[in-house]
């Protein structure tokens, strides 16, 4: 009876130890998946590492431009420019150049320009030369000559005078009678024509202020020397061969004094002053007193 009650026990207790040992069977499985799959699903699921930073390839240094050189004139003075009409009134009219304000003036001419006219201006030495066109087609409306009187000595009745394409003779035409008044050497200014005739004469001044640099892609040509004869607020009056020139100081003019001589050069958008060395006087040395 004994022996019949153990069987069942013994059965039970065998199932039970099965079933330990199959869970046991796959708790160790499950961890040698877990094990073998882990590393794997870690290296799918990390956020990829940030790149190292790297900098940027050198540049080479590259030298601040230097101003463009300004190549010295040998006309002194000289003045190259051109105006656009920006008012007018009873003989004067007032230019808007690339630099700032000319002013031409005139008692006997000057008045028709337009704003559809331009004004083209030279000075050489003693002679200036006033060109006006017309915009559309710069076709010629007038042309004056200013400058000291001289006779031509190639052939009678002609002038000898300066022009933007050189010296050339201008002949006397219909107005001799009324160039009698003026002598070898005076002042006097005519109009000419296309073949250099003489088609009138007349009276021209000029004036000329500076006030600012020109842009780029100016066509100025300017060398001008003088003396400094005032100093007003930012302006520089300077006394030329041609007359009292106004600078602005803001184009580039170093600290100057009354009396002081200057030079003032524009080559198209370049500008440059040139101020002569202050001489210094040499120390005179003391007079030891003899032992």
């Amino acid at each position: 009876m004994a022996r019949e009650n153990s069987l069942p026990n013994e059965m039970h207790d065998s199932s039970l130890r099965r079933l330990l040992r199959r869970a046991i069977e796959t708790l160790c499985a499950g961890m040698i998946v877990v094990a073998l799959v882990g590393p794997v699903r870690a290296e799918e699921t990390s956020e990829p590492a940030e790149p190292a930073e790297t900098s940027p390839p050198p540049t080479a240094e590259t030298p601040d431009p230097t101003p463009a050189a300004v190549v010295p004139a040998t006309i002194d003075p000289f003045i190259k420019l051109r105006g656009s009409v920006w008012r007018t009134k009873a003989g004067i009219v007032f230019l808007k150049t690339p630099i700032g304000l000319l002013t031409l003036s005139s008692k006997t001419t000057l008045k028709d320009l337009k704003a559809s006219q331009e004004v083209r201006f030279w000075v050489h030495e003693r002679h200036f030369v006033v060109e006006i066109r017309k915009r559309a087609d710069e076709s010629l409306v007038h042309r004056y000559l200013s400058g000291p009187m001289t006779s031509g000595t190639d052939e009678p009745r002609t002038l000898h005078w300066w022009g933007p394409g050189g010296d050339q003779t201008v002949h006397v035409g219909t107005q001799e009678e009324r160039l009698t008044n003026y002598r070898e050497g005076d002042p006097l200014t005519v109009e000419v024509d296309e073949t250099n005739t003489i088609s009138g004469v007349h009276d021209m001044q000029f004036d000329l202020q500076i006030s600012q640099a020109p842009p780029s892609g100016s066509d100025v040509q300017l060398l001008l020397s003088g003396t400094v004869s005032k100093l007003k607020s930012n302006f520089v009056f300077v006394r030329t061969p041609v007359g009292l020139v106004m600078l602005n100081s803001k184009i580039g003019i170093p600290h100057v004094k009354v009396g002081q001589p200057i030079t003032l050069h524009i080559d198209n958008e370049h500008v440059a002053v040139t101020l002569p060395p202050t001489e210094t006087a040499t120390p005179r040395r003391s007079a030891s007193p003899s032992p």
